[in-house]
């Protein structure tokens, strides 16, 4: 499946836990495209923030069982990746 490097990437993931991870291991969470592989997440990040990709980190999570009324459905499944940088890089939305 072909990605476009603004199709990779759906939004940065800013909770505790990343926050915390920018500071002590220069390590970021970004939700991406479920079927982007680590190539192309690394491409993406280094062409949209101009930075140094060490390592990316992938995990895909299923959606969750939901009801409404009546109705169950699920939520979306979706895919999240931790990209480490080069020490002397930093992207500033965190």
């Amino acid at each position: 499946m072909k990605h476009d490097v603004h199709n990779v990437l759906i939004r940065p993931l800013v909770t505790e836990k990343g926050t915390h991870q920018a500071q002590t291991r220069n390590a970021y969470a970004f939700e991406v495209a479920v079927g982007a592989n680590k190539a192309q997440i690394r491409q993406a990040i280094e062409a949209i923030y101009k930075v140094k990709v060490l390592g990316v980190r992938t995990a895909n999570y299923r959606g969750k069982p939901r009801r409404t009324g009546m109705v169950w459905g699920t939520t979306k499944r979706w895919k999240k990746a931790v990209v480490e940088l080069a020490p002397e890089h930093r992207i500033d939305l965190f």
